[in-house]
């Protein structure tokens, strides 16, 4: 019989060895729940299996029916969410994405998803955050909101029990009541509803339901009655005093092509307090993809979930959660 060389079969072992230590494992998907106040919260938690103690943030959506992969049955396709928590793991960092309470996996039929709080939405984070914990042993979670989630992450930020920090993405730095006003006049084509709009908004700002009596089809989405009440709501809060009154790790993540926040906001926010980090991303949009500043060109990026994310959205996330390690 033939001996192969014992150097050889080093050789080939330290190579097997090599490639073995080199191939990060995928991350694993799993289905997850907590408890709410309300109800049974559902959401997909994305976790390292070659990093067991790999930090983890809690990805909180944006306004409306938008899902846990960060779509909307109003025509958002983009899953933003998903693609973070994609290019989370492959930075090294775990996530879990969530429906909100009343939506699609986290509906229940005695919770209507119309008849919450912020601070419903913030007691939602702190139930998600001691699961997670408990799941993960975790010593803290970090709360990235996305647009209105940023200011959910903040509210709950508030009691900072259980939270690492907070990253606040394309989120507003001011006042509801003030957006809304900029982004409809910000569109030519909104003109002939701005007197009906504007009273609308200062009324709503003010805490007073209003009549949709005659009003423009076009409005009764926003001002819905069903919907009122979270409005009058959100509109008490001011974004950046949140932040100003918030001591731990704050991130502020901004695009320059965004069409629904600012980068006045991002600053605004950065300003509440010294240590706040800004980072600004240009030519990314509110989907968080590369996007001309024209609203004909951003709309495509919408509706296509195959485009990637913009590059350094997930890495600034990334960095910031791994450089600021929980105290």
């Amino acid at each position: 019989m033939t001996r192969m060389p014992r150097f050889s079969v080093s050789a080939a072992l330290v190579v097997a060895l090599a490639a073995a230590t080199t191939t990060a494992a995928a991350p694993v998907a799993t289905q997850v729940e907590a408890q709410g106040p309300a109800n049974v919260l559902r959401g997909t938690m994305l976790s390292l299996a070659d990093a067991p103690k790999a930090p983890v943030v809690l990805i909180i959506p944006g306004s409306g029916p938008t899902d846990r992969d960060g779509n909307s049955p109003l025509g958002v396709k983009a899953a933003s969410y998903r693609l973070l928590a994609e290019g989370l793991a492959a930075d090294g960092v775990a996530s879990v994405r969530v429906d909100k309470r009343g939506m699609f996996a986290s509906a229940a039929p005695n919770v209507d998803g119309n008849h919450v709080t912020m601070a419903d939405y913030a007691a939602d984070v702190h139930a998600w955050a001691a699961e997670i914990r408990r799941e993960t042993g975790a010593p803290c979670v970090w709360a990235v909101g996305h647009s209105e989630g940023a200011l959910a992450a903040l509210v709950a930020a508030q009691n900072p029990k259980d939270i690492c920090g907070v990253v606040l993405v394309a989120g507003a730095g001011r006042p509801l009541a003030e957006i809304l006003r900029e982004q409809l006049k910000a569109n030519p084509a909104n003109a002939p509803l701005l007197p009906q709009a504007l009273p609308a908004i200062d009324a709503l700002a003010a805490g007073r339901h209003v009549d949709v009596t005659g009003m423009n089809p076009a409005l009764l989405p926003l001002f819905s009655p069903k919907v009122q009440d979270f409005l009058i709501d959100e509109m008490a809060y001011d974004p950046a005093k949140l932040v100003a009154a918030y001591a731990g790790p704050v991130l502020v993540l901004q695009g320059t092509t965004d069409l629904q926040t600012s980068m006045a906001d991002a600053e605004r926010l950065a300003a509440a307090r010294p240590g706040v980090r800004l980072i600004r991303l240009d030519g990314v949009n509110h989907m968080l993809k590369a996007a001309p500043a024209d609203r004909a060109g951003q709309m495509a990026t919408y509706a296509d979930p195959d485009l990637p994310l913009a590059p350094g959205v997930a890495s600034a996330i990334a960095d910031f959660v791994k450089t600021n390690p929980p105290r």
